[in-house]
């Protein structure tokens, strides 16, 4: 493992804040999206996934590369639409598999996407490797996409499907995350997730199924309280307490065969930096670049003020190109 706390990032002197390194990439990306290609995939269970394509999924002469989004996060994120131009410019294509109901699509059944849901991912990467003919994939995750998708890596040592991957400020301890995000400023991050997330559930309408009501959702103040009567419930969980042990990516680290790079800022405001795994705990196969600055799914760099650089997408492709 090659760990090295500020491995290479350098922060804009204006946006050495990890608020600001957090939120700038929202609020001040560019706003002229790329034009995609939807396909909808159908599940065993009868829900289905939104696929978001750079390109003909078709044209199978150019790599491919697989994107997991953040919590209710969509192809429309700015990091999902960065690396996706990216990706294009490189003559990678590039498609973003959305979790269930995520993307405008409703799922039908009572059970959502979770951040220790990988079973979902799996049915999608065969449908890949058995219906378009690809014969290996990149895969990226940030954030929930990212505990996803190192779950996965290390549920699954033996596939080779995925030559290599990136993962980018994982919430290694899903309690550690939901403990951070419910104190001082990163209180507003929560807030705004929740929000999001009681919406998505109101739209679906199936409140009832579940056995909450709608006031009694509206008054959820923390993640703790979201994911133990929602999340935990309609997944098969006991509990939150058991949710989060058994859908912490931490424990799966050592078990991973795939070339992992995992991209992660010790300032990240989502999670306190005792969550960060040790050496002991990840796999030779696993690079771990640790930067003092960064914030969530920051990583911006530039010299001169709201004149950007994108460090994060030049430095998740160097790592497929290398």
């Amino acid at each position: 493992m090659d760990e090295n706390c500020n491995y290479q990032f350098r922060p804009a002197w204006w946006l050495k804040n990890k608020h600001l390194q957090t939120l700038y990439p929202v609020f001040f990306s560019n706003k002229n999206k790329i034009n995609l290609i939807s396909e909808t995939l159908i599940l065993p269970d009868g829900d289905t996934l939104l696929l978001d394509w750079s390109e003909n999924k078709n044209q199978t002469d150019k790599p491919l590369l697989v994107l997991l989004h953040g919590l209710e996060g969509s192809s429309s994120s700015p990091y999902i639409q960065r690396l996706m131009k990216q990706a294009l410019n490189l003559d990678f294509r590039s498609v973003c598999m959305h979790f269930r109901g995520c993307g405008g699509v409703i799922n039908q059944q009572v059970k959502s996407y979770h951040a220790g849901e990988t079973e979902d991912f799996k049915f999608f990467l065969k449908y890949l490797a058995q219906k378009s003919n690809f014969n290996f994939v990149y895969a990226v995750g940030f954030s929930l996409g990212g505990n996803v998708l190192l779950k996965y890596l290390g549920e699954n040592p033996s596939s080779t499907f995925i030559k290599s991957a990136v993962a980018v400020s994982v919430p290694f301890e899903l309690a550690d995350s939901a403990e951070s995000m419910n104190k001082g400023v990163s209180k507003l991050y929560q807030w705004w997730l929740l929000r999001c997330l009681k919406e998505s559930l109101i739209e679906k309408g199936n409140l009832e199924k579940i056995g909450i009501s709608k006031a009694e959702l509206l008054g959820m103040k923390n993640f703790w309280e979201f994911d133990d009567k929602v999340t935990a419930k309609i997944n098969g969980f006991i509990n939150v307490h058991d949710y989060y042990k058994k859908s912490s990516s931490r424990q799966f680290l050592n078990n991973i065969t795939t070339p992992t790079l995992i991209i992660h800022s010790c300032d990240d405001p989502f999670m306190s930096p005792s969550c960060i795994p040790k050496p002991e705990e990840i796999s030779r196969q696993v690079q771990l670049e640790l930067n003092s600055n960064g914030g969530h799914i920051g990583f911006i760099s530039g010299k001169i003020p709201f004149f950007p650089e994108y460090w994060l997408e030049n430095r998740i492709m160097k790592y497929f190109l290398k």
